[in-house]
């Protein structure tokens, strides 16, 4: 969870020494004028900057909870640049602040000590309302970066209990602090760590297509880097840099950090030469005063009441209401507020408190009361197509299913894990438009497309085989013009079973490897397969240095071709593999990064369209029958794609390498295919394996 927990930790410590160091020098200013009855509006005004903070985490949480899908991206993304903005005013403020902190505080102090109760309270209010605000939205865009709350609030808590030490340590003249060497490195960081947001925010408005490009990838290393790995996940969790990010990410990322990186180290060494002076904290924190050293002032001025001003009331009422709030939020995990429909659902009564909703776009609060996760679905009870569904819902929590309501029947279906589905009484809906809903897909639906599509790669296999065996003939007998002849359609074959690259396991990296993540690269030992010997055709290698190579090639297609009848096959990857296999095509042969030397990256682009035109007429009838107008245009974006890639096939069969192909028709091509992207998007939530049916 630490991964997780850092960068809300270091915002915690800094806002919260901030915060601190704002009530400590409040406070001991109070205390060495002799005015210890004004601290009650110091404390009141902190009590209301700590309540609208969390009264605006709050509502930044069910803002976004109620949104559809594309909007909370785009949610998302704006908040996290907002975020960002605020963070790096806060570093460079901090940065020129630091040395005359405490004076500024002790004279604003003093002119609210003149001006009465009331601006003493707004000016704690301020001061400290200001870093709560600021974490509150940088908490929240870092919880919605790890898609978990509880490493962020652990770590802020953490932060924030530092940070109250180090301000006590220093009121108490305990503890000594060179503020600002400590801002100045917290400022380093937490530039870095905003980068990352910064790039985090940029993909969510990618993906609310709000920006382009989100299927421009500078680099994809999921392939090779596992997610769950320690060092995967603390760079991620940290830095929020991810194994595949795209060109804009990865642009802002880099120019965010150049310029402001840049301009912060300037000013540091701009201000560096400055006279050593004691810490702003330790020189802001006297003491607190005893009788026999008072001003002489203070001690001739009587003594206040004890009582509870009149002033409180009013604040008491703004303040009191928002802190209450925000408490109850943060322990009602994610109770809905009230006059939003809740649907109670568990293994023995789903749906409970269902009544015919009304008819356009829906909220429903489904509140799992049962004892197990769940998967929970608003479906037709008639044909069992589902409206709306949450997916792995846990037991005591409430989660926001949004549907669009027209006129039909509505139930709910709840099937808890390891148990039998539920379906609760159906409602009618009249007065109504139409409303789309999706039918279920089970595993049973699929078998069709999974048998025939086994049969497809196992043929294709056997014809993988004879043209390895042919290829390795050639390096055998030293003819290397004809192997680079035979090298081409044999990894053409190859390409077109992309679908089932995933069953094939450990043998892919064998055949189709490439060097990413290979420490030695082209000379490692674990570089083998098509590219190995592709490398080797076209950088000058003889023939006995290749002859290994296609001998283990030519084993390992064997060995696959053997093993693949006793492989499983998930059936829901088919669904899957129709966007999969051309995303990986324009990550890969399209950006060059697949290329050793034949530059053959359209031929195999062309393979890997053949290879999803075999699967999409496969999964067709399932298509068509959920959503007739997918196919059409999937159809007229594949052949305009293809069109443009066999517009740099010769007559003769030769390719033109991808860096020869003119600028404009590379940009054509890429935006078809990325157009193509889009458009199969939807297949795989169309044929998504549900347990509605």
């Amino acid at each position: 969870m630490w991964d997780d927990a850092f960068p809300s930790f270091l915002i915690g410590l800094r806002e919260g020494l901030e915060a601190g160091l704002i009530v400590s020098v409040l406070v001991a200013t109070l205390v060495r004028s002799g005015r210890r009855a004004r601290l009650p509006h110091v404390w009141t005004g902190v009590a209301a900057a700590v309540g609208l903070s969390m009264s605006f985490g709050a509502i930044l949480t069910f803002t976004s909870a109620n949104l559809s899908g594309k909007a909370q991206e785009a949610f998302g993304g704006t908040l996290s640049l907002i975020a960002v903005v605020f963070v790096t005013a806060m570093v460079f403020w901090m940065r020129r602040s630091a040395r005359t902190f405490s004076g500024e505080i002790k004279e604003k102090v003093t002119a609210a000590l003149g001006m009465g109760a009331g601006v003493l309270v707004l000016t704690s209010f301020l001061a400290v309302g200001r870093e709560g605000l600021e974490t509150a939205l940088f908490l929240w865009t870092t919880a919605q970066a790890a898609g978990s709350s509880s490493g962020p609030l652990a770590g802020a808590a953490a932060g924030l209990l530092i940070a109250t030490a180090l301000c006590w340590g220093l009121y108490r003249r305990v503890l000594h602090i060179n503020l600002t060497r400590f801002f100045t490195f917290t400022g380093v960081v937490l530039i870095v760590i905003a980068a990352g947001v910064l790039g985090y925010g940029m993909r969510d408005l990618q993906e609310s297509t709000l920006l382009p490009g989100g299927t421009a990838y500078a680099f994809d290393l999921s392939a090779h880097l596992d997610p769950s790995s320690w060092y995967v996940t603390v760079v991620q969790g940290t830095l929020n840099l991810t194994p595949q990010m795209t060109w804009l990410q990865i642009s802002v990322y880099v120019a965010y950090l150049a310029v402001v990186m840049t301009l912060f180290v300037r000013g540091v060494r701009a201000t560096a030469p400055a006279p050593t002076k004691p810490a702003a904290g330790a020189e802001a924190k006297p003491a607190p005063a005893t009788a026999g050293s008072e001003p002489a002032a203070a001690k001739s001025e009587p003594k206040a009441p004890r009582r509870i001003p009149r002033w409180t009331i009013p604040v008491a009422l703004l303040g009191g209401p928002a802190l209450i709030a925000g408490v109850a939020i943060a322990v009602s995990d994610g109770k809905p507020a009230s006059g939003t429909p809740v649907i109670e659902v568990a293994a023995a009564d789903c749906g409970k408190g269902f009544t015919a909703p009304k008819p356009g776009r829906q909220t429903f609060q489904v509140r799992n009361s049962g004892s197990r996760t769940s998967e929970i679905y608003l479906i037709d009870p008639v044909s069992n197509a589902v409206y709306g569904e949450v997916e792995g819902i846990a037991p005591g929590t409430t989660r926001a299913l949004i549907a669009t309501v027209g006129t039909g029947s509505y139930a709910w279906r709840c099937v808890p894990s390891g148990g039998k589905a539920v379906t609760s009484a159906a409602v009618r809906v009249s007065s109504g438009g139409t409303t789309r809903a999706v039918l279920p897909v089970s595993e049973k639906d699929l078998a069709a497309p999974l048998a025939a599509y086994r049969k497809y790669v196992d043929q294709g296999l056997a014809g993988l085989l004879t043209k390895t065996r042919a290829l390795q003939s050639d390096i055998d007998a030293k003819k290397l013009d004809k192997a680079r002849e035979d090298w081409l359609p044999a990894h053409q074959q190859y390409a077109s079973l992309g679908a089932a690259y995933g069953t094939f396991a450990d043998f892919d990296a064998k055949i189709n490897g490439r060097t990413a993540g290979l420490a030695g690269g082209v000379t490692d030992p674990a570089f083998t397969g098509f590219h190995r010997i592709e490398y080797g055709l076209w950088h000058g290698e003889s023939a006995a240095a290749l002859a290994p190579y296609a001998k283990r090639l030519t084993s390992d297609v064997a060995a696959l071709r053997t093993d693949f009848p006793k492989q499983d096959f998930d059936p829901g990857d088919l669904p899957l593999r129709t966007h999969e296999i051309l995303e990986n095509t324009l990550h890969r042969e399209l950006s060059g990064s697949a290329d050793y030397g034949s530059g053959t990256e359209l031929a195999t682009a062309e393979a890997n369209l053949d290879g999803t035109r075999e699967l999409l007429g496969l999964l067709r009838p399932l298509i068509d029958r959920r959503d007739p107008e997918v196919t059409p245009v999937v159809d007229t974006w594949m052949k305009r794609t293809e069109r443009l890639v066999l517009a740099q096939r010769a007559k003769d069969g030769a390719w033109t390498p991808l860096d020869k192909v003119p600028a404009a028709d590379r940009q054509r091509l890429n935006g078809s295919l990325g157009r193509l992207l889009e458009e199969l998007a939807p297949i795989p939530d169309l044929l998504e394996i549900r347990k509605a049916a």
